[in-house]
């Protein structure tokens, strides 16, 4: 009897040591490296896949040296909609443009432009915005327009969302990079923008240096006079940094096959293949537009609205199931889209 009462008052202690051994290992434990994201099978798939490719004892594993992840960045990693942020610095460069060179003002599509009809704009074709971007983006030298550049997106503004276009960036996607970066992974933007706009602010927003920036190219020419020389930007285009390009791009400037590839539209599939095709480990993941409440919703896969800026079709969504690429839900997936909370 005497020993029964001795056990059973140890047994309130023994529960209380295992308690706090149990909050103890929860202090302790490893910080959530993707916080913004609900648990659910594309956190869980992202973990695994960088845990497989980083263990040097698994069947799975990638050698430092060729953790290359890539990241389109429109629709990506920060808001592409209604208009994409480089044609909204396009079409405001315009009018100066045209008021140093007054004979554009006839002249399709700068007439468009300075007509002021935003429905017109907004019909303009790729090849029209190219034109568009080319004589903007061109006549000075690289770093007068890395200066224009850092400015313009110093100030400008999003006149849906109320915040500097910096701003809208997507926290999940940070993490994800911030996340590969601890696991030895070298992250690459490889956008359809113009290289040099993209160059101008990717150190400051995604901590991703001027090297490590893959995009649409304009020629440069070289000039050198007393001892000071310059690169001047040429309104040629080299290489259109878009769908069958963003391969040939990743091939240009890094040379190496990515691991993991992210993107969010149909431009971005030739990079999700190749990223996914080699003899290698390979993971390709493809942003969902569906939550218009906290963002915007269009695809037109899986009958979201039809969408002429990141275009997301059906044809692409059923690779992606074909492929087993992971398709990230904004509206499941995501806990937070943003830093702050978007004005109605």
């Amino acid at each position: 009897m005497v020993r029964k009462s001795v056990l059973q008052s140890r047994a309130p202690v023994a529960g209380l040591l295992a308690a706090l051994l149990v909050c103890a290992a929860g202090a302790f434990a490893a910080p959530d490296p993707l916080p913004s994201w609900n648990d659910g099978p594309t956190k869980t798939a992202i973990e695994a896949f960088v845990t497989a490719t980083t263990d040097p004892s698994g069947p799975r594993f990638v050698a430092p040296a060729a953790r290359v992840a890539t990241f389109d960045q429109d629709g990506t990693l920060w808001v592409e909609h209604p208009v994409y942020t480089e044609v909204m610095y396009t079409l405001d460069a315009i009018p100066a443009l045209v008021a140093a060179r007054p004979e554009l003002a006839g002249v399709e599509p700068f007439k468009t432009v300075m007509s002021g009809d935003r429905a017109a704009i907004g019909k303009l074709p790729e090849t029209d915005l190219l034109k568009l971007v080319a004589a903007t983006h061109a006549g000075m030298t690289v770093d007068q327009f890395h200066d224009e550049v850092k400015t313009w997106i110093g100030k400008a503004r999003d006149p849906r969302l109320h915040h500097l276009y910096t701003d809208l960036t997507y926290r999940p996607m940070l993490e994800a990079m911030a996340y590969l970066r601890a696991a030895g992974f070298k992250v690459y933007i490889v956008t359809g923008g113009e290289q040099d706009f993209v160059r101008a602010f990717a150190s400051k927003v995604y901590g991703v240096p001027p090297e490590q920036v893959v995009g649409t190219m304009l020629a440069t020419s070289f000039t050198d006079a007393g001892g000071k020389s310059d690169l001047t930007k040429e309104p040629k285009l080299l290489l259109n940094d878009d769908k069958e390009g963003k391969p040939q791009g990743i091939h240009l400037v890094i040379g190496r096959r990515p691991v993991i590839a992210f993107g969010n539209s149909d431009g971005d599939r030739e990079m999700l293949e190749y990223a996914t095709g080699g003899p290698g480990p390979g993971m390709g993941l493809i942003v969902m537009h569906d939550d218009a409440v906290r963002e915007y919703a269009y695809g037109p896969a899986n009958g979201l609205p039809d969408s002429r800026v990141g275009t997301f079709t059906q044809s692409l969504f059923d690779e992606a199931k074909t492929r087993g690429w992971s398709v990230i839900s904004m509206k499941n997936d995501w806990k937070t889209i943003f830093a702050f909370t978007p004005a109605p």
